[in-house]
């Protein structure tokens, strides 16, 4: 298991959020932790200032629901390679929505901006454990074979 530190951020009225920070063509970018969501989610403009990712979008025809709306035109992206750490994720495809909610809450907040939303298919696929007393995510180096 590899272990990638977490900073949680104390949000309006109690809640919290948990932030890592992944490595995206040789570049760093915070990305919430959420267990909620099913799958990990990168945000379109975040994407479309990185030169060598923006050609690589592509439209989907599937209308993603959840971020406080019925639907919202998605796209997906076949990321070259995901670090955490010593942990990567290589040649796989995620989500790309419009997070620009998310980052305006984090604005508001006096937080930085970011990248996207780490969810359930990463963290299900390489067995996550979250400890959070010491603050930090383990991923399995492979995916389980479950």
């Amino acid at each position: 298991m590899i272990k990638i530190p977490l900073t949680k951020l104390t949000l309006q009225e109690e809640g919290v959020h948990l932030i890592l920070t992944v490595i995206i063509c040789d570049q760093s970018y915070k990305m919430v932790l959420d267990t909620g969501a099913s799958k990990t989610v990168f945000d379109k403009h975040s994407l479309m200032e990185i030169p060598s990712l923006a050609p690589l979008l592509e439209s989907s025809t599937t209308l993603s629901s959840g971020l406080g709306t019925n639907s919202m035109e998605s796209y997906t992206l076949k990321l070259p390679e995901l670090k955490m750490e010593t942990w990567v994720c290589r040649h796989t495809t995620f989500a790309v929505l419009d997070l620009t909610s998310i980052n305006y809450a984090y604005e508001q907040m006096h937080f930085d901006p970011v990248i996207g939303v780490l969810g359930g298919d990463i963290l299900a696929q390489y067995e996550a454990k979250i400890d959070y007393k010491k603050m930090y995510l383990s991923l399995r180096k492979t995916k389980s074979k479950k």
